[in-house]
Formats: structure tokens, sequence, C-alpha cells
């Protein structure tokens, strides 16, 4: 679609605001993020000499018109981005509903000259503004015939542009993988979860937990995936007839394996396959009543919708902001009302009308009882969801599973990563489903060669989603030095495949590997490895597993350090964050902080920047913004330490700001993993294991095992909107062997995206946004390759 743009770049400095009038409002039930969006959209708006109005209270504000709508400046949002719910207010309004109030409403916008609304809300919201702006003209005409306005306006403001944002924490938008504030509710779910679990433990408690989700199952599912709950409710799947016999027998089942706890988890809405309610009391009883156990509700409630918005929301909402903007800045009278969203990791503009369509045609289907096609229609990250939910919550029983007589082993390598203990589980258990024999290799390679290796059952794995670190073990160590040891070891326990967890050594290693095939054939034998780092730095792929948990501590923390700041005033500190050369860390969590300034290896910086960067802090503490934040990655610069730059700072700050220092060090390494973490690291290893089951039937000849191929020795990553396996042979030309990073690194792109936001004047090339895309149906096959 981008063929004829290709040729030149499209620069945003060459897109002006000036003469424009946005108005941005949030409106429905509130989410965590809409604050970071609002942030983006009025200082983007700004920056590009557009006059910023917030409308206060949603809808109800536009009708009363007043001081319900002022005109804001850079500062009016300093501040909001780490705050949960929405700064601007949110109301319910009958009086937009009706055609006197839309007058009313039009009428206040013209007076100011505000023709572009941002919207942040749910698809009520989105619905309504697409109705307002085709009666926009209408309502103009009415307006100049009872004389409150003059026909020049009707001219000069005849066309009203709209762009909408999705700021839901149900996740219930069709055409958007994640709307604002999903990711938070789903942090607030864990940390109950992971609570919950401790004293159910102790007391061999069966929990049901009743989360959000009147119409969508999303929030229960993902939760169900991230704490290995052992049975779920929600309206897209309703459970088979009988269920209650089932899920009785899979609970007691679960209690004679030594599990000392359940966990049951119901969507507010769910519903049997009549269309009936299930209710978590109704489910409890039913425990009761059936099994006799100690069964306790809890009902989460409105703690979903509340807290500070987790690193992924305040980066999803300052993308979209920033993408709002530019998709104002080009609308046209025929472009129809849009909304931006991210597929995959890539920003989007989608028709309101198509997505708001879909998203009723979901709920029509429930109604009809059609639940395979709501599914379908929820789109292919529910799907996904969905499937690997079936394949990991529930042992088939071993007379039923086929049996392939292929061992598989799994180790973790590098340093540890949150999220890794829940791609082994996903590992160990769609491999046991597949058919193999499961081996557990302790503390990487090294353990490798020493012969620390067994087999591991499905429910030495149970409960490890929730667990940081890695249960394994890890080493750093490479396989070169022990590939007689290790090839022994692969010969004596006759493995047939290895699954490698872990980052940039785990990428060496199987480069190492693959190399040493021409010596021996045990290495003959398919590979694949599942990315987890923290430093987001092996090639191949966008994310890697524990970078979101690393994120978010990173985050958590500026939000402290910056809250320690506001009561000395006029201070700056400056944080050190980890990632090797990579500055992934360092740039995203700057954006997700609203730091001023991020330093990276991969963007050379001299003493002109810095001293640039200083002046910029001198003026910024003449506002009434009187901190800052600074992080820098620990390899940016040999010379410009993190000492460098305080003594620099401190030196150039005197008598204007003080300076602090802070390294975060390894606690970005451990922690609980993040939602995020446990779920595209169950996805990604389940996806990872399939492709084992499936190279080992390829390679199969004469009873065994011989894979020497280069497509035998793959990487799964995410690129843009899809998982793929790529030849580790293949990726060598992409990676920076003597800095341990991608040559080429997609979060660049998002790096003018903090320097816009902190108020630097830069250069942004936007030709990957501004066409405008069309939701598609995507067929049941696609499913399978599709997004996380």
């Amino acid at each position: 679609s981008r063929s004829t743009m290709d040729h030149q770049p499209k620069f945003f400095e060459n897109l002006s605001g000036s003469g424009k009038a946005i108005g941005v409002l949030t409106s429905g039930g509130d989410a965590q993020g809409m604050n970071a969006a609002v942030r983006a959209v009025v200082r983007m708006g700004i920056y590009v000499k557009a006059k910023v109005y917030f409308v206060y209270e949603g809808y109800q504000g536009m009708v009363d018109g007043g001081d319900n709508i002022v005109e804001v400046s850079w500062e009016s949002v300093s501040s909001i981005l780490q705050v949960g719910g929405t700064v601007i207010g949110s109301a319910r309004c009958k009086a937009f509903r009706t055609r006197e109030g839309r007058l009313q409403a039009a009428y206040n916008l013209v007076k100011r000259g505000i023709t572009n609304l941002c919207v942040i809300g749910g698809d009520g919201s989105l619905t309504g503004a697409n109705l307002f702006r085709e009666e926009w003209s209408g309502l103009l005409e009415e307006l100049a015939q009872k004389g409150k306005i003059d026909e020049e306006a009707v001219k000069k403001y005849a066309y009203l542009n709209i762009v909408g944002m999705v700021g839901s924490i149900d996740n219930d938008f069709c055409g958007t993988d994640m709307t604002i504030g999903t990711d938070s509710a789903l942090h607030r779910i864990i940390e109950v979860v992971d609570a919950i679990m401790t004293t159910a433990q102790s007391h061999q408690r069966t929990f049901v937990l009743e989360v959000m989700g009147r119409h969508c199952g999303y929030l229960a599912l993902v939760s169900a995936l991230a704490c290995g709950a052992d049975w779920v409710f929600i309206p897209e799947y309703p459970p088979e007839e009988g269920w209650e016999d089932s899920m009785c027998v899979k609970l007691s089942e679960n209690r004679a394996r030594k599990k000392r706890l359940n966990i049951i988890i119901v969507a507010e809405g769910a519903i049997d396959c009549h269309n009936k309610a299930i209710t978590s009391e109704k489910v409890k009883d039913l425990v009761v009543q059936r099994l006799g156990f100690d069964t306790r509700v809890t009902i989460l409630g409105h703690v979903q919708r509340g807290g500070t918005p987790s690193a992924f929301d305040r980066i999803l909402a300052s993308r979209m902001g920033v993408e709002a903007v530019l998709a104002l800045l080009e609308a046209t009278p025929d472009t129809p009302a849009c909304v931006v969203s991210l597929s995959g990791n890539q920003a989007v503009r989608l028709p309101l009308m198509e997505c708001v369509q879909m998203t009723q045609e979901v709920q029509k289907a429930m109604d009809e009882g059609r639940f395979v096609e709501a599914v379908r229609l929820r789109g292919r990250s529910f799907e996904n969801n969905l499937n690997t939910y079936k394949l990991l919550s529930h042992k088939r029983p071993d007379a039923e599973l086929p049996k392939t007589n292929f061992n598989v082993a799994v180790l973790n390598v590098g340093a540890p990563a949150a999220g890794m203990n829940a791609a082994v589980r996903a590992a160990v258990r769609v491999g046991i489903t597949e058919g193999h024999k499961m081996f557990a290799v302790i503390d990487g390679f090294e353990g490798f060669a020493r012969g620390k290796i067994k087999e591991i059952s499905w429910g030495d794995v149970g409960g490890w989603t929730g667990q940081g670190g890695s249960i394994l073990g890890t080493k750093r160590t490479l396989p070169a030095k022990y590939l007689e040891k290790i090839a022994d070891q692969m010969r004596t326990n006759n493995i047939n495949a290895l699954m490698v967890i872990g980052g940039f050594e785990a990428y060496l290693g199987l480069l190492e590997l693959s190399a040493a095939r021409e010596k021996y054939d045990e290495f003959c034998v398919p590979m694949v490895m599942v990315p987890a780092t923290v430093s987001n730095n092996v090639p191949g792929s966008d994310f890697s597993i524990g970078a979101d948990t690393a994120l978010n501590t990173i985050t958590d923390t500026c939000d402290r350090i910056k809250q320690s700041a506001s009561g000395t005033k006029r201070r700056v500190f400056i944080i050190e964050t980890m990632g090797g050369y990579c500055g992934y860390l360092a740039n995203m969590g700057a954006l997700a902080a609203g730091a001023d300034a991020a330093y990276i290896f991969e963007e050379q910086f001299d003493i002109r920047e810095l001293q640039a960067n200083v002046e910029h802090l001198t003026e910024k503490m003449k506002t009434s913004i009187q901190r800052g934040l600074v992080l820098r990655n620990e390899n940016s610069n040999e010379n410009y330490t993190t000492d460098f730059i305080y003594q620099l700072y401190s030196e150039e700050g005197k008598g204007v700001f003080d300076c602090r220092k802070n390294v975060l060090g390894h606690m970005q390494q451990g922690g609980a993993p993040s939602p995020f973490d446990r779920n595209f690291g169950t996805k990604m290893s389940a996806k990872a294991m399939q492709w084992i089951s499936k190279k080992l039937k390829e390679t199969y000849r004469k009873g065994k095992v011989f894979a020497n191929t280069d497509d035998s020795v793959c990487l799964l990553g995410i690129r843009r909107r899809n998982l793929v396996f790529q030849p580790v042979a293949e990726l060598k030309n992409e990676t920076d062997f003597v800095h341990r990073i991608p040559k080429e690194q997609w979060w660049l792109k998002l790096r003018p995206l903090m320097k816009i936001l902190a108020k630097y004047k830069t250069s942004y090339d936007v030709s990957d946004s501004g066409q405008l895309e069309h939701v598609a149906m995507h067929s049941p096959k696609e499913a399978e390759t599709g997004a996380i």
C-alpha cells in the first residue's frame, strides 16, 4: 500500500497545524493511560503550532461549554503521565444523545474555531463522535438560521475532523490489538492473583475470581493464561453441556496431584451455551456442594480500572496520541473518521465505523449463539490466546496422548529474564501434549556438559508462570568449549531436538552448535531459540521476553524519583539503565517516564549535545515544571560516563538546579514477570514447540532424526505484525557482533517521539503512517501464524 510513498520520505516538520484548533476529550469508562494520550495530543498539537483545547467531563462539557472548554499550554499536561484515570474527567452524557445537545455542542466548538476533535473512549463514545461529524454541516446551517453564527462561519468551519483512540480496559474493540488500559488492568488482576495464590496455598483453598468484561472475555482469558488458572468462563466461548461435571473432575484430579489450590476465573458477562448467566456465586456453590472444597469468591471490581498505567500503556498511548494529531493534520473532508491503533507493532489508521460495525457483529454472533464465529470476529490475537489456553490448562489422560518416541531438551541461556519460566512451562506442556518426552537442562550449556539433565513432567511446571528469574538456572557460558561433552550428553539421553530460551548468548550458542554439525552428528537435530533478555538486543525479533518487566521496573522507579524531586524543586536526576550496548530500555523507559533526554549508544552524542541538554533544562526550570529526568544506557559512551554526566550537569547547573544520580542495576532483571511477559513467553514458546514437532516429522528418516540444513536451526521472533522462524545463519548479516546488537532496530524510529514530548526540535520520519487500512476479517489459517 506504500509503493508510491517509498520514494520520498514524509517528515512531520513539513506538516503545519497553524490556524487549526484541536479539542481533546475523554469519554465513557475511564482507563489507565488516557492521560498519557491526552498529554501526547496536547504536546504534539502545540508542537505543530495548532491550538489545543481540553474539553472537560467528556461530551457533557462539550454541551455545557463555558469553562469546560479551555485552551491549554505545554505545562498543563506535565506530571499526568503517571496518573491513572483521566484528569480531564469523563461523564455519561444524555444530552449529547439528542439533536439539541449536539446543536449546543457544535455552537460551543465553532465559537472557539475548533473543527478537529480527538476522542479517547470506548465504542459508544466513538459512534457518538461519528454521528456528530455526519450531522455537522446540518447543525451549522441550523445555527446560522437561528442567527447564532454568521454565514462566514458556516463556510469557514464547514468540516469537522474526528480521530478516535480506544481507551477501554476490556480490549473489546475490533481492529485494535490492544486498547489503552488493557495492559494496566491485567497488571492489577495479576497482582491480586499472585497475592491470592499464597493464601490459597496455605489453606488448600479454591478461589473464584470475578474480573471485568461484560461483553468481552479478553481480561479473563489473558489473566487465566498468565496465572495458569484451572478453569475460565468467558462470554465468547461458553462451556459445553455438562461442564459442571468436567470442571469438578478436573479440580479433584488437580488436588489428587498434590496441587494445593485451584483458581477459577469468571468474566462478569460469562454465559452458558443457552445464554444463561454463569455467576461467580453459582460456581462457588457448585464446588462446595459437589466437592466440599473450602471456596472463596473475590470480585475485583473497580480495582481493575485504577492505579498507575503500565509502561506498555504509556508508550502505546503516547504513540497513538502523536499519530492522532498527524491524522488530524492530514484529514480532508473526504477521509472517513478514523481510529488510530496498533496492529502488532505497527501504528495503523482504520475507518472508525468499520471497527464499530465489526465490534457489534461480535455481540450479535454471541446473542444468536454463533460462538465459533464470535471468537473469530474478535481477531487473531484473541483466537490465539484461546487456543493456547486450551492447549496448556488441561492434561489429556496418558492413554489419549500420542507417542512419538522423540526426546526434546529445554534450557535457559544467558542472564535471567522475567518470563523465562512461563516459556519453559509452555514448552514442557505443549511437548507432552504432542507426545514427546521432555527433558530439562539445569544451568545452561555448562550444566548440559556436566550431565545436569532430567526428565520433566506436566505437574513439575505447575505455578511457574508467575515466578521471576530462571528456575532451571541459567549461565552465560557458550557451548564451544564443551562441544565434546554436550554431544556425549545428547547421545546418552538420546536428545532429538533442542529448545533454547535466552538472550544474545543463546543466539551465539546456536550459531556455534550449528557450526559444529560437520564434526558431531549429535547436533544434526532441529534447534530453536526463543529470545529472552531484558536488554531486547537479539536480532530477528522486535521484542524479547523480560524486556517489558524491566521497563516497568524502570518506569516505577522513575515515578518515585520524580516524586521525590517535586518536593525539593529544581532538581535533575540522572538514571543509569541496563541493556549492554542496546538503548532499548533507556529509550523506551524515557518515553514511559516522561524523561527530558536519553543517552544511548546507537545515537552518538558529543559535548555540544550535552550542553544543549543542560541549557534545555535551565529553560525548563524557569517554568512551573521544576525537575528533570535524564536516562543513560550503561554503555552509551565509554568516556561520558554516568559520573561524568552527573558532574557536568552539577557544574553547569550551579545556582539553577542541583543533581542526583541513581544506578538501577540488577533490580531490572528481577521481580515477578509482567502480564505481557508471561503471555508473550507462553505463546512464543508454544509456537516454537509446535515448530519442533513439525521439523522432527520432516527430518525423521530410517529410524533416526537427521537435520543439517540452515532452516533446522531457527530463532522465533516477532516482526512488525507476524511471528517468524528465521534461520540463525541468515541473521548473521543483521548482527553487530562486537556490540551484541542488531544492526537495525525498529524502536529508533520512536526516538523523535520522546524528544517531541520533551520539547526538543527534531526531525521525525512519518512515512509509515497515513495509509488508511481496512478492517480485515482474518481467515482461520492466518490465526496460526498470526500476531501475539
